[in-house]
C-alpha cells in the first residue's frame, strides 16, 4: 500500500459554496502547470457542479483550456447519449461551455466489449503520457460512494489488487450498469494532486470511517488513494462532514 500522503479537509456550508472553490482550484492548478495540464474527471454529481462553476472561474482567471488534456477516471459502457455516460455528460454539459479552442479529450471508444474498451483506453493514455510507465496526472477529481468506492473500484473487488494494468475492465459492478472500465490504483496514486469531492448526509458515515477510523486492515477503495508524492485534498459540505471530529478547514462562504 502507498504511504500516506499529506491531506487537507475543507468543509463548505453547501455544494453551492463548494463548487466555486473547487473550480478555482482547478484553474489555479492549470495556471501553475508547466506546459500541458492533465486533468482526470469523475462523473455523477461532479458533472453538473463543474459545468456550473468551472467556466466562470476560467474566465475570471483569463485562462483558456487549450493546453489541457482531459480524461475520465472511469466510464460506464453505455452509449454516449445514455444518461449514465460520463463522457456523454461532460460532452453536453461542460465542454461546450469552455472557451475555444477547448481541451484535448480522451474517452473510451463506444461500442467495445469491456476488455477491448479497457485496452483501447489504456493505449490512448500511454500515447498521451508517452515515456511514463504509469500516467502522472496533474489533477484528479474523484467522487465517493456511500460504500467507500471511488471510480469503479468497489469494496472487496479483485481490481483493488491490480498492479500492472493502468485501465481495467469490470463486468460485475455492484452498482449498475455492471460493465465499466476504470483507472486503477497505481494511476490514482501517481497523480500530483487528488481531490475527493463528497456532499450530502449519506456520505457522513463512510467519511468518518475513511478519515478518522484507522482504515488499516482492509481499507475501503477511497482510503487506498494515497498519492506517493502528490497532495491529497478533500472538499466536503457540512452534511457530509457532520460526523468528523478531527481538524478541518472551515470555509464559511464560496
Amino acid at each position: 500500500m502507498a504511504a500516506a500522503a499529506p491531506r487537507r479537509v475543507a468543509v463548505f456550508p453547501s455544494p453551492q459554496a463548494l463548487g466555486p472553490a473547487l473550480a478555482r482550484l482547478v484553474a489555479e492548478r492549470a495556471a501553475a502547470a508547466d506546459g500541458r495540464f492533465s486533468l482526470g474527471l469523475s462523473g455523477g454529481s461532479l458533472v453538473g457542479l463543474l459545468a456550473r462553476d468551472l467556466p466562470p472561474a476560467l474566465a475570471a482567471a483569463a485562462a483558456a483550456p487549450s493546453r489541457w488534456l482531459v480524461a475520465f477516471c472511469d466510464e460506464r459502457l453505455v452509449p454516449p447519449e445514455h444518461p449514465e455516460s460520463t463522457a456523454g455528460a461532460y460532452g453536453t454539459q461542460l465542454l461546450p461551455r469552455l472557451l475555444a479552442p477547448g481541451p484535448r479529450v480522451l474517452a473510451p471508444a463506444p461500442g467495445l466489449p469491456p476488455a477491448a474498451a479497457a485496452a483501447d483506453y489504456a493505449a490512448q493514455l500511454r500515447q498521451a503520457f508517452s515515456g511514463q510507465d504509469v500516467p502522472v496526472f496533474d489533477l484528479l477529481v474523484l467522487g465517493l460512494g456511500p460504500d467507500g468506492h471511488t471510480c469503479s473500484l468497489f469494496p472487496g473487488h479483485p481490481l483493488l489488487q491490480e498492479e500492472e494494468k493502468i485501465v481495467a475492465a469490470i463486468t460485475d459492478s455492484p452498482k449498475p450498469p455492471p460493465e465499466r472500465i476504470t483507472l486503477t490504483l497505481p494511476v490514482l496514486n501517481a497523480a500530483r494532486m487528488v481531490v475527493f469531492v463528497a456532499t450530502g448526509e449519506g456520505k457522513a458515515a463512510v467519511l468518518k470511517r475513511i478519515l478518522e477510523g484507522g482504515e488499516e486492515e482492509n481499507p475501503l477503495p477511497a482510503a487506498r488513494v494515497r498519492p506517493h508524492s502528490g497532495q491529497l485534498r478533500w472538499f466536503l459540505d457540512e452534511a457530509a462532514a457532520k460526523e468528523l471530529t478531527g481538524p478541518v478547514e472551515k470555509h464559511p462562504d464560496a
